[in-house]
C-alpha cells in the first residue's frame, strides 16, 4: 500500500489558497477514473485506487496544517504502512511559482505540516513534493500564503497541479527516484531540468504562525 497525502487547511475559505495546493493534487487525484468515493476516517478524507496492483490512499487531512501529522499518523498505524511508502504533497515558498522539488526525506524547512507530521513519525525518512509558490514582492509571507493565487499566476498554478499528480503517480508505481527524475524542477541547486526563475525574497514566516498555518 502506497499513501498520497496532500496538505492544506479545510473549509471554503481556505479553498484556492495557494497554502491548499496539496489538496488540490490530491482533488486532481481523487476525480480521476476508478477512484473509490472519499470518506472520513482519521480526521482525514481517504479515497482509493489502484495503481497496477498496488493499493493507494489519497488523503486530506481535516485537521488545520499544523496538525497535519494526527491523521497521517493513525493511517500509517492502522494500515501498517512503513514511512518509505508515503508521500507528502505542499506548498514551498522557496520555489519559483509552478517548479516541483521530490526529496526522500529532509527537514521540514519551516513548512507546518511537515513539521508536525515528523514530530508525530519521529523520522523524517519519508518522501515529501513540494509545489512552488514563489515568493511575495513585498508583505508578509503567512498572509501571501493563505491568499489566492492571482490572475497571472492561475494558469501557472494549474499547470503545476497536474504535474504534481503526474509525479505522484510515477512515485506510487515506479518509485521516488524515477519521479525525481523525471519531475524535479531545474534550477541549479535541485539538478533538475525545468522551468520558471526564481522569486524576490520576501519576509520569512514566523515559526509558530496562527492556527490555520
Amino acid at each position: 500500500m502506497k499513501v498520497i497525502v496532500g496538505l492544506g487547511n479545510p473549509g471554503p475559505k481556505y479553498a484556492g489558497t495557494r497554502h491548499n495546493v496539496g489538496f488540490d493534487v490530491i482533488d486532481y487525484l481523487a476525480n480521476g477514473p476508478g477512484v473509490g468515493s472519499a470518506r472520513e476516517r482519521f480526521e482525514a478524507l481517504i479515497s482509493e485506487t489502484k495503481e497496477g496492483d498496488e493499493t493507494v490512499l489519497l488523503v486530506k487531512p481535516l485537521t488545520f496544517m499544523n496538525l497535519s501529522g494526527r491523521a497521517v499518523r493513525a493511517i500509517l498505524d492502522f494500515y501498517k504502512v512503513p514511512v518509505e511508502n508515503l508521500l507528502v504533497i505542499c506548498d514551498d515558498l522557496n520555489l519559483p511559482l509552478g517548479k516541483l522539488r521530490m526529496r526522500i526525506k529532509g527537514s521540514h524547512g519551516g513548512q507546518n505540516g511537515l513539521r508536525n507530521i515528523q514530530e508525530q513519525l519521529g523520522t523524517d525518512a519519508y518522501c515529501r513534493l513540494r509545489v512552488g509558490l514563489g515568493q511575495p514582492a513585498v508583505g508578509d509571507a503567512v498572509e501571501f500564503v493563505l491568499g489566492k493565487f492571482k490572475p497571472g499566476e492561475r494558469a501557472a498554478a494549474e499547470e503545476a497541479v497536474v504535474t504534481a499528480a503526474q509525479a505522484a503517480l510515477v512515485w506510487a508505481k515506479q518509485g521516488a527516484e524515477a519521479s525525481m527524475n523525471r519531475f524535479n524542477g531545474g534550477s541549479s541547486d535541485d539538478g533538475g531540468a525545468k522551468e520558471k526563475g526564481k522569486g524576490p525574497k520576501a519576509k520569512k514566516a514566523k515559526d509558530e504562525p496562527p492556527q490555520p498555518q
